[in-house]
């Protein structure tokens, strides 16, 4: 089965995830009254999510633990049935699991491990190579590919109950790209590894995307895996999407300032007329200035205050995420007042 070039590789059309549990009160009468009566509840995970997904893009699926990430994802892998709604992927429908779906797509779950505990990760590369039916040369080439990016070599022969979480995540990675699939669904893929591993695996990703024109749907609370990667980002919260659209529509809807930076020739002086004063350093003073009245803050700025220098700038991504994860999204806002016409921008 294949798609059209300009068909979505993923499509969501209202879908939707109810768990039901059982609650109980804490105690040992409730226990024991718990086995002859149940309390349940309804708990709504997803809530009517739409969104498409276009051959080749990098989407950053984010927001706050407890949002609804995992169980889109989840669903999108056929691991999880859904309530209601619409899902395809690569044409496929997730859940009936066909094998040449599998063959095309791959889940990473920072959380969760698909290498055999017990015997060496080089062991379990050759697993994966039998059941995704890896040409010999293909996978050779992938897997030495892959052992060089993550400095895999010290560990390979290693049973990975002995590896560290880091070397682990490492392995898992290597593991998940060896069939080269069309579809990678990246969840919490970085937890673990350091600095550098995180750096040689944000370029790989890239580099994969390049040159085999992959998707991706990443979620991360690194916030450098995302400003790396994704031109695009999706903010789930409370189980409804928020925001769907680019990285600048982000910033200047839910931090509608800019920073100011401003060397003056006296640090001490007030400059609180013309905007938050969130910084001093050096004798550079940074400012918070609403974007409608940017300009004619720096031009009173120049005219009044005697100034070395001055810069603009957006406000860190990380910012942007804190303040939504903060509650900063307003009450009654859904995806299209937040941005879903991204692509006419």
């Amino acid at each position: 089965m294949t798609t059209s070039v300009s068909a979505p590789v993923v499509s969501l059309r209202e879908l939707t995830k109810v768990y039901v549990v059982d609650e109980r009160e804490a105690g040992t009468m409730a226990a024991i009254k718990s086995l002859f009566r149940r309390r349940w509840t309804n708990v709504l995970a997803v809530d009517h999510v739409t969104f498409d997904i276009n051959p080749g893009e990098i989407v950053g699926f984010l927001g706050p633990n407890g949002a609804g990430k995992t169980t889109t994802i989840k669903m999108l892998s056929g691991l999880l049935y859904p309530t209601s709604g619409e899902v395809s992927v690569l044409g496929y429908v997730p859940w009936k699991r066909k094998k040449s779906f599998l063959q095309q797509i791959t889940l990473v779950m920072g959380r969760r491990g698909q290498l055999i505990w017990d015997v060496p990760a080089i062991e379990s590369f050759d697993y994966f190579k039998a059941i995704y039916d890896v040409p010999d040369a293909q996978f050779k080439r992938t897997r030495d590919e892959l052992i060089a990016l993550m400095d895999l070599e010290p560990v390979l022969y290693k049973p990975v109950r002995n590896l560290s979480l880091g070397e682990r995540m490492k392995c898992e990675m290597a593991a998940s790209l060896l069939h080269q699939p069309q579809v990678l669904l990246l969840d919490e893929p970085t937890i673990g590894l350091d600095l550098i591993a995180q750096t040689r695996f944000r370029e790989y990703i890239a580099s994969y995307n390049r040159r085999f024109g992959a998707t991706v749907l990443l979620t991360s609370h690194y916030v450098g895996d995302v400003e790396a990667l994704c031109q695009r980002l999706i903010f789930i919260d409370k189980a409804r999407i928020v925001y769907d659209g680019d990285t600048v529509g982000l910033v200047n809807r839910f931090l509608p300032y800019k920073n100011v930076d401003i060397k003056v020739s006296d640090p001490a002086c007030d400059l609180r007329a013309y905007g938050e004063v969130v910084a001093r350093q050096n004798g550079t003073v940074r400012l918070q200035v609403h974007r409608d009245r940017l300009m004619d803050t720096a031009r009173a700025l120049v005219a009044n205050q005697s100034i070395k220098d001055l810069s603009i700038s957006d406000p860190p991504m990380a910012d942007v995420i804190k303040h939504i994860y903060g509650g900063g999204v307003p009450s009654g806002m859904d995806a299209g007042e937040a941005g879903r016409d991204w692509r006419r921008a």
